[in-house]
């Protein structure tokens, strides 16, 4: 009996998806990610207020006037030329905060990279070469965990006084140790793969090794670390301008407005109200987005 089943008569197959691309594969977790999306989102507004804050405002941070002092924000029935009112000198409140956004993100990145240099160097040169260089790494360590990071601070700014550079070059030199326990561990494990052999055994000069072998299988680290260490310095600014060592008035400063606005907490409580809660939202979204990175790019040690 001869078959007479026609090709059309066929069952059709649905075509296989093509494997994704790490890339492409790295991309669709971040997409899914609620934390990296929720802060990555914020993060991008709070830059975009920074960025384009003279085209936000008509207001000048530093512009005061009496006539205007205490206006409340228009969610409790202040007017809209002063949407987030004014403070006790009669300046712009969401100018100040716009203005005060630059502040905080430089002092949070600038801080970091200092820190984030300083210890990754340390970190990575303590972990591949070990032996004495990793003691006196691990004994610098040790000395720099024994300082309180606060008083240290507080003790440094207050002898050489509270300014802009003083605040970013304390908090970069006292911010370090994170990065160098880290990629310590970090680098040590990467340095008993075999790709780092086979540079070594091919006559590799120490610092192709470094920078081509070790420095990209521990970034994902280093991402991960600089944008804890950014919120940590961001957070420790607030607290020295604050207690009026940090940024000097009249640089617009979210701390320095928290500070400004504690005398009338109990009659005017959006002063303070309005500053924290943009802090809180900042430090918010960078510390879900360093965990958002840490989940895309090192998913296998995620539950």
């Amino acid at each position: 009996m001869t078959d007479t089943t026609t090709p059309a008569d066929l069952p059709v197959q649905a075509p296989r998806d093509k494997p994704l691309t790490p890339g492409q594969a790295m991309r669709r977790r971040a997409l899914r990610h609620k934390g990296l999306m929720f802060g990555a989102v914020v993060m991008l507004i709070v830059v975009g207020i920074a960025i384009f804050a003279p085209l936000l405002t008509q207001y000048d941070p530093y512009q005061q006037s009496l006539l205007a002092r205490m206006k409340p924000p228009v969610f409790l029935g202040g007017t809209s030329e002063h949407w987030l009112g004014t403070d006790g000198l009669g300046r712009d409140f969401w100018a100040r905060l716009a203005y005060g956004a630059r502040i905080s993100l430089m002092i949070g990145i600038l801080a970091a990279v200092i820190s984030g240099i300083i210890g990754s160097t340390l970190g990575i040169l303590a972990g591949y070469f070990g032996g004495r260089v990793d003691m006196v790494v691990t004994f610098l360590i040790n000395v720099r965990l024994a300082m309180p990071v606060v008083l240290v601070a507080l003790a440094v700014v207050a002898l050489f006084g509270g300014s802009l550079t003083v605040v970013v070059s304390v908090l970069g030199l006292l911010l370090w140790d994170r990065f160098a326990v880290v990629l310590r561990s970090a680098t040590m494990q990467v340095r008993k793969q075999e790709y780092v052999a086979a540079a070594e055994v091919l006559g590799a000069s120490l610092p192709r090794v470094l920078f081509k072998d070790v420095l990209p299988n521990v970034m994902n680290h280093l991402i991960v670390i600089f944008t804890l260490e950014m919120a940590h310095a961001i957070i420790l600014e607030a607290a020295l301008s604050f207690l009026g060592l940090g940024v000097q008035p009249p640089t617009p400063s979210w701390g320095l407005m928290i500070s400004e606005g504690k005398d009338m907490l109990l009659f005017e409580p959006w002063l303070i109200t309005i500053p924290g809660v943009a802090l809180f939202f900042l430090v918010l979204a960078i510390n879900m987005l360093g965990d958002g990175l840490r989940d895309v790019t090192a998913p296998e040690g995620r539950n």
